[in-house]
């Protein structure tokens, strides 16, 4: 099990277009976000960075999904590669296998 991790900011190239626009190029990526969920990979949670976040991420949007294998995962990447989202968007993700904090702390003070 993998989760995955994606926040993410509009650049100017998306603020540039109107809402029709973003309407229409969003609605575009609705058939992938349904082929997704029929293979497995959960949504988790989207949401909007909270401004009063202590130590913030200067990004404005998140989401955070559960992929069944790494397969799924380069696909997703690759099929978000295909399309024109990062060149409206500046975007960093944090992908993983899910383990315990226990599993985590133990990496921690080992490393």
């Amino acid at each position: 099990m993998k989760t995955y991790i994606e926040i993410w900011k509009a650049k100017d190239a998306w603020n540039g277009l109107s809402k029709e626009e973003r309407f229409n190029y969003l609605g575009q990526l609705a058939p992938a976000m349904q082929q997704l969920t029929a293979n497995g990979v959960e949504i988790l949670a989207w949401g909007e960075n909270d401004k009063s976040t202590h130590s913030r991420a200067a990004y404005d949007f998140f989401a955070v999904w559960k992929f069944p294998q790494e397969a799924a995962v380069r696909s997703f990447e690759s099929m978000l590669s295909g399309t024109a989202w990062y060149n409206y968007f500046e975007q960093v993700n944090v992908c993983g296998s899910t383990v315990s904090p226990d599993d985590i702390i133990a990496k921690m003070i080992n490393a």
